[in-house]
């Protein structure tokens, strides 16, 4: 006559062992969320002002979990970030006789590959203006997805030279700053080094050229040509120098 198997005896509910460790690692509950505080609270039909105090804990976590976020998308974006190639060329020769062959980047180029890099870790940039004082402010937030950014802001005055209206004076402004605030908001800088190794910022050197082309007399035009090329002849970068000096020549020959 066949037997049935025994149950084995229950252990008794204090008796019970503790579960076995996984790999030799005890295991150890993770910490309830903010979240699941409220829910156990509303639960356990918690008074409003206990209701308060969580809530505020969930803020405070929800900024400081969104502040993690931003800063690991960032240093992602950092760890191989997109090289910023210089797109637009000048190539002709000066009057001063040597080559002028002048590269740098637009910023409508280093705005779209900033943004496309930018995309996959979770993060974007945008711009805000204002005007103060005579003073144009333009400040660059970035900002990731789980709401956490930052900003960088810069301003300066009008840019008066030349034949510019009063429209066209703030737009070139404008579009000095928003190059410069993006740039610094994401740590990036272009590949702007001349032969002689010495740094000076291509776009810079294209927004002088443009000041001195439209120098309204004699006076701005000197003024502006010394001021640039005593800045470029301390970076020792000759391929400014003689953008500068060709660009003089040129107004002062329509001047005079």
């Amino acid at each position: 006559m066949s037997t049935l198997p025994q149950a084995e005896p229950s252990t008794p509910r204090g008796d019970r062992k503790p579960p076995r460790p996984i790999n030799g690692t005890d295991l150890v509950p993770a910490p309830p969320t903010p979240m699941l505080m409220i829910q156990m609270a509303v639960q356990q039909n918690a008074d409003l002002d206990k209701l308060a105090k969580l809530m505020d804990l969930q803020e405070r976590w929800e900024k400081n979990e969104a502040h993690k976020a931003f800063v690991q998308a960032l240093a992602d974006f950092k760890a191989n970030p997109p090289q910023l190639e210089k797109n637009k060329q000048v190539d002709f020769q000066g009057r001063s006789g040597g080559r002028v062959n002048y590269k740098y980047a637009t910023l409508d180029y280093v705005a779209k590959v900033l943004g496309q890099e930018l995309s996959k870790h979770g993060l974007s940039f945008r711009w805000q203006t204002a005007q103060e004082q005579g003073k144009v402010r333009v400040t660059c937030f970035l900002q990731h997805a789980m709401g956490h950014g930052e900003s960088v802001t810069l301003e300066g005055p009008a840019d008066d030279t030349g034949n510019k209206n009063a429209i066209q004076q703030i737009g070139s402004t404008v579009t000095y700053l928003q190059r410069y605030t993006l740039l610094a908001a994401t740590g990036m800088a272009t590949a702007e080094q001349d032969n002689d190794g010495a740094t000076i910022t291509n776009g810079d050197v294209m927004e002088q050229v443009e000041w001195i082309k439209n120098a309204r007399n004699m006076e701005e035009l000197k003024r502006l040509f010394t001021n640039a090329y005593k800045e470029a002849a301390a970076a020792k970068n000759k391929g400014a120098m003689a953008l500068y000096l060709d660009a003089k020549n040129k107004r002062k020959a329509e001047l005079q």
